[in-house]
Order: structure tokens, then sequence, then C-alpha cells
């Protein structure tokens, strides 16, 4: 059965848009401007916030998944404690030792003492002759440590529990410090002075392989045996202590801890916890929180750009529609429905915001990979579902803003539409 001749098929209705969009390119380009804004902003913010949750997640694996994490003090243990907790109770060497004793689920234990930038009014370097680097994160560790939270050595070894024992001035160091004081690679079996005493180093770790806007701090990291540090720095107490959980107990073992501490520590019924108790999984969600918050305000001013371009859209319909008033007449003159006058200039007002759309999205995958080359610190990964719901909504908001002058044309009278002048 042929056409009727005031219809058209969908190929030719695409190919009438696309042409009505290049015609007045100019123009359409500025109907769209807030739509490729609104977009860009959120495909851009997805694309950065899934690369640092990558990140984060490898970082919090490389520290273990079935450990549990007990100190002191809530939040960076490289960061000032909050007023309200300075009167809880110390968590440190004592407390491992409780908990290796009485905690079944427990595999293994290990504690860890974080020193601060700073000592005294000096900041912790280290030195090797003709190399000096500020950039230290200085540790003490119990042997332990190299069980609870596995790393592998591109040189040398851990120190053991024997060297710990006797407070070996001995450590392991990170391979970005390792490089800054060593180019020659030969950093194993070297001397180094850190915070004013001399450590022989006896290894050197890999590279880890996530972090924080993809720097781990262990890359930069001095681990000396828990033993040294204490003697050499008594006034500190940022200890954090690792109880890694045997296989598939972890949340037993968490438990566990939790009672034997409120236990020991003489908590009462009903009252909070005096400790911070975390894992792995915990840390990862509170990210995720903070980012769905980042997402949902950039979203909130994005829709801002998306409302602008959206009422651009309509107006430049409606003035379309008085534009061709006299084309709408003879198509419907010929026969056209009303239902082929709405698809058609619903397929024009589609066609301008699912362009806004695709430049959006190709404006932020090329924002997204500019930023990863310039700070390559700050990592990246671009999200299928953002893309797909990035064209999505630009193509809603053409079906909705494109409604109204859809309707309108839809509804003219043939003869006063040829009329018109």
């Amino acid at each position: 059965m042929n056409q009727a001749p005031g219809r058209i098929s969908v190929r030719e209705l695409l190919s009438v848009a696309i042409d009505s969009v290049w015609v007045h390119r100019f123009r359409s380009l500025l109907t769209i401007l807030g739509i490729v804004i609104g977009i860009t902003t959120v495909v851009t913010v997805s694309s950065l916030l899934t690369g640092l949750r990558q990140g984060v997640q490898t970082f919090f694996a490389e520290f273990g998944p079935d450990n549990v994490f007990i100190s002191r003090y809530s939040g960076d243990p490289n960061q000032p404690p909050q007023v309200a907790e300075l009167r809880r109770k110390n968590v440190g060497p004592e407390t491992a030792e409780l908990i290796r004793r009485f905690v079944g689920s427990v595999e293994e234990v290990s504690v860890t003492m974080y020193l601060p930038g700073f000592i005294g009014r000096s900041p912790i370097t280290a030195k090797v002759p003709g190399f000096e680097s500020d950039q230290v994160n200085m540790i003490g560790l119990t042997a332990s440590g190299f069980i609870t939270q596995p790393r592998n050595f591109l040189s040398g070894r851990p120190f053991t529990e024997e060297e710990e024992r006797r407070a070996s001035r001995v450590c392991v160091m990170g391979p970005k410090l390792a490089a800054a004081l060593f180019p020659s690679g030969e950093a194993v079996g070297q001397s180094v002075i850190v915070a004013g005493a001399e450590y022989t180093i006896i290894g050197v770790t890999e590279e880890a392989k996530g972090g924080f806007f993809g720097e781990n701090p262990i890359d930069r990291q001095v681990a000396v045996p828990l033993s040294v540090a204490r003697l050499r720095y008594p006034g500190i107490d940022r200890y954090v202590v690792i109880a890694k959980a045997k296989e598939n107990r972890r949340p037993d073992a968490e438990e566990e801890t939790r009672q034997i501490l409120r236990r020991f520590r003489k908590t009462q019924a009903g009252a909070p916890d005096d400790f911070s108790l975390t894992t792995a999984d915990q840390i990862v969600a509170r990210f995720d929180s903070i980012s769905q918050m980042i997402v949902l305000v950039s979203i909130a001013i994005s829709g801002l750009g998306l409302l602008v371009g959206g009422i651009g859209v309509m107006n430049i319909m409606l003035v379309s529609v008085t534009e061709r008033t006299k084309e709408i007449g003879i198509r419907k003159a010929l026969g056209a429905r009303k239902r082929d006058i709405i698809i058609q200039f619903l397929t024009e007002a589609v066609a301008l915001t699912g362009a806004g759309g695709i430049l959006g999205i190709v404006i932020s995958v090329a924002v997204t990979l500019i930023i990863g080359k310039l700070v390559p610190s700050l990592p990246s990964a671009v999200p299928p579902m953002a893309l797909a719901a990035g064209f999505g909504v630009s193509v809603a908001i053409g079906i909705f803003f494109g409604t109204w002058p859809a309707v309108k044309a839809a509804r003219l009278d043939p003869v006063e539409a040829l009329r018109y002048e």
C-alpha cells in the first residue's frame, strides 16, 4: 500500500530533523548550550568519582579485606584527633596482646605507630649523601605487620621478630622514597638518616596499586621496628591495632573484638564504644556516601543548565512552528494527520537535544582524558552508565519540552495555515 502524500517515513523524519538542526546550526548551538553544560558537568564528575572509588577500593584491598582496625581515635591516624575523643583510654600493644589471647576468630595481630610529620618544630626527613627528602611517612611496626598486611618486595626482605625484639636499627622503605634517595636503585644494605637517627635499609617494597587521588602513602613510607619507635618517641600514642580474622570469620572477629574490649575497658552497657573499630568495607562505604552527595550536588547544579536548555528548546520550536505554518498547512491539506505533525516536531526537538547530549558527552570524555594526562594523581574512569544516562536525559528533555510546540503545530487549522504569510 502506498504511503499517503502528507505522511513521512521514520527515515525521512530523521533526515528532515537533522537538516533543520544543521541549517540553523549556530542558533541550535546557542539553544542547546545549557544542555551541553549540564551533561558535561554530570558525566565529568561521575567519571572522576568512579576513578577515585576504584583507587580507594584497591587501596583498602591491599590493607587486607579480612582485617579489623582498632584505634583510640576515629579518622585518619595521621590527623589530629577530635577533642571529644581525647579522654578515651589508649589503644596500643597491650590491646593487641589482649586480642591475641582472647579472640579465637583472629589469626594474627599487629600494631602500627603513626608518627606525625613534624617532630618538635622540625619535619621528618630522610637523608643520604647527596640526597634528601621531606616527603616521608614514618611508622613503627611489629614484625607481624607483614602478615596482617602482606607486601611484595622489589628487593630485600621485611624485618623479623628477633630484630624487633632487639630493637635493631633497620627499616623497610617504600619504592618512591627509595627512588628519590637512591636513583641508582641500590637501596638495600645502605644507611639512611631518618628524623636524626641512622637505619640500615633491609627491604624496598613494590609500588602500591591504589590510593587516594592516585597517591598511596605507603610508597613514601619508612617502617622501623615498633620497639625502636617506642624507644625514640615515648610520648607518641597514635597506634592502630590490626586484627586479621581467620578465613571467612571477619564478622565474628569484629564482634568478638568489640565485646572483649568493652569488657576489659569496663564500658557500661548501652554506652557507645570508647574506641574506633572499622573495616575496609566500612571505609569504602563512607567514601560512597560522600561521593553520592557530591553527585547529587552536581546534578542539582547541572539541572539548572538543563532547565534553561529545555526552555530554550521549547522557545526555538515555537518559533519554528510559526516560521513553518504554511508548510504545516500544505502537509495537512495533503492528508497528514495530527499524529504525523506531532511526531515530526518531536523528532526535531529530540534531534536538537540529542545533539546537545552527544556534544556534552564528547566534551566530558575529552575533559576527563585531559585531566588524567595533566594530573596523573587524579584517576578517572568514564562509567558507561553515566554516558547512557546523559544521552537519555537529553532525549527526555527534547520530548518533554518539545511536546507543547508539536501539539500546537498539530492543532493548526489547515485553511488558516495556508493563508499564513
